[in-house]
């Protein structure tokens, strides 16, 4: 049986392993022909949550397990590194051995094992919806790429067949707008040269 002691030494080397998600550089870098030190998994893995948690509420579904799998979906990749879709033709990575190694020895660990699996399974609305937030970041990230001139990054946009890919249909509407959209229309009506009095 864990003492609390271990409990909290477990749960630190975990949140200090969760930390090196913000120095690993997402691998898109490569095909993407950028250099955007800013890309880490942990930015990324930031806006899926936030992406996931307005699908789900959109979709109707239970939006605390949509962001549970969210938080959860590229933690391993502090131990198998991140793979873009050329690595993967050819990289096995043990995904359910890393799994399991990195939340046996958390709190609740059998609840955070079962939410990364059924986001592995992919059967579920949850699970699919969490993966639209996922594939969603990469669009929006593309789109942000393309607007900046980077011709690679709107070559993958414009091939990306968003009805095939995504589940949801919040997910695809999203995809649709974000290619019409600059990604600075955000701020367009906030800025202004005069000082607040």
């Amino acid at each position: 049986m864990k003492t609390q002691k271990t409990k909290i030494k477990s749960l630190t080397h975990f949140l200090f392993e969760v930390g090196t998600l913000r120095k690993l550089a997402r691998s898109h870098r490569q095909t993407l022909l950028t250099d955007d030190l800013s890309d880490s998994i942990a930015a990324h893995s930031y806006r899926v949550i936030i992406i996931g948690y307005f699908l789900a509420l959109e979709e109707k579904l239970d939006t605390g397990k949509v962001v549970k799998m969210c938080m959860t979906h590229d933690i391993g990749e502090s131990r198998g590194g991140d793979q873009n879709w050329i690595h993967k033709k050819y990289v096995k990575v043990f995904e359910d051995e890393i799994t399991k190694s990195q939340f046996s020895f958390l709190p609740k660990n059998a609840e955070i094992t079962q939410i990364a699996k059924e986001y592995a399974e992919r059967k579920t609305p949850e699970a699919k919806t969490a993966k639209d937030a996922d594939l969603l970041d990469q669009l929006l990230l593309l789109r942000e790429y393309e607007w900046q001139g980077n011709r690679e990054a709107a070559s993958w946009l414009k091939n990306a067949n968003h009805d095939k890919m995504l589940f949801t249909k919040t997910a695809r509407k999203i995809a649709k707008e974000l290619r019409r959209q600059n990604p600075s229309e955000w701020w367009d009506n906030l800025w202004t040269s005069k000082r607040r009095m």
